[in-house]
């Protein structure tokens, strides 16, 4: 079984709303993969803000649950380097991903790694003009 995953730029408030959609990138500005789960998200954080594996996992529980989707919520300052780092950080930091274990065991090869990461980038920027939050919606596909 493998996971699909939306990441959406959104208002706090609308929680509820991305729980309960069937894709919420068709509502909201976000980018839309498959295969990243908890532990991918949390390698990520530990990359960005130097926070250990373990803490970083524990920062990721479900904020909402719907019948089949969870969803997470990205933490601030993870969404504020994203948003903040140029380019040639980013790429650092997409080598750096692509080597680590959890992404690297289920075969993504660093150029997919390093899209992922401007993609994230350009939606952090999006929802920090916009005061806006990141949302990882995760919902199990049967395969």
């Amino acid at each position: 079984m493998g996971i699909l995953t939306n990441i959406v730029a959104a208002d706090e408030d609308e929680l509820e709303s991305i729980v309960d959609s069937l894709r919420p990138v068709d509502q909201w500005s976000g980018i839309e993969k498959r295969g990243i789960d908890t532990a991918k998200i949390a390698t990520l954080h530990s990359l960005l803000t130097g926070d250990e594996f373990d803490l970083a996992v524990s920062l990721y529980e479900p904020v909402a649950g719907g019948e089949a989707a969870i969803v997470l919520r990205l933490a601030d300052e993870v969404l504020e380097k994203l948003a903040g780092y140029e380019e040639d950080a980013l790429d650092a930091v997409a080598a750096e991903l692509a080597a680590t274990e959890e992404f690297e065991f289920e075969g993504w090869d660093e150029e997919e790694v390093h899209t992922l990461v401007l993609e994230l980038a350009d939606l952090a920027r999006i929802a920090d003009s916009q005061g806006q939050v990141m949302f990882v919606w995760m919902h199990p596909l049967l395969t």
